[in-house]
């Protein structure tokens, strides 16, 4: 389980999505009214947000369990790719609906990037899952 690659990319996506706990999505230099009201836009703004982060989270680290389930896990895999695609936008489109606008003064945070990496690692998890049930059928043709 832990000496293939996938785990260590799955490892990866589940501290990408947990990191968000600690990172803003945006900040401003100025408080303004709803999100910013603490200068800062992160995920604890929006329950939405904070379940996709903690699903996205939990869903890592659980994939990681799931090796014996090659095709379950390339399901779970395409989830997270989907969460951490989802995650930016759902934070911009939040944003967006509550101001009618993006605000002046407001500059893009860290939490924007870590999905972005999630979205990277998800991928290449999943590209090496494909390849060990490739090799596995591989192997069950030559019995």
């Amino acid at each position: 389980m832990i000496q293939r690659i996938q785990t260590i990319f799955l490892l990866v996506v589940a501290a990408a999505f947990f990191s968000l706990f600690g990172l803003d999505f945006a900040s401003s230099s100025t408080a303004a009214d709803g999100y910013l009201a603490d200068k800062a836009f992160d995920i604890q703004d929006h329950t939405a947000l904070l379940v996709v982060t903690a699903l996205g989270g939990i869903l890592a680290i659980l994939n990681i369990f799931l090796f014996k389930n090659r095709i379950l896990q390339l399901r779970f895999g395409y989830l997270l790719i989907l969460l951490s695609l989802l995650l930016p936008i759902l934070g911009v489109v939040l944003l967006y609906l509550q101001y009618n606008a993006i605000p002046s003064g407001i500059q893009a945070g860290l939490g924007l990037i870590a999905p972005l990496g999630a979205f990277i690692f998800a991928v290449l998890a999943n590209r090496f899952i494909k390849k060990d049930e490739k090799l596995v059928k591989s192997m069950n043709r030559l019995r």
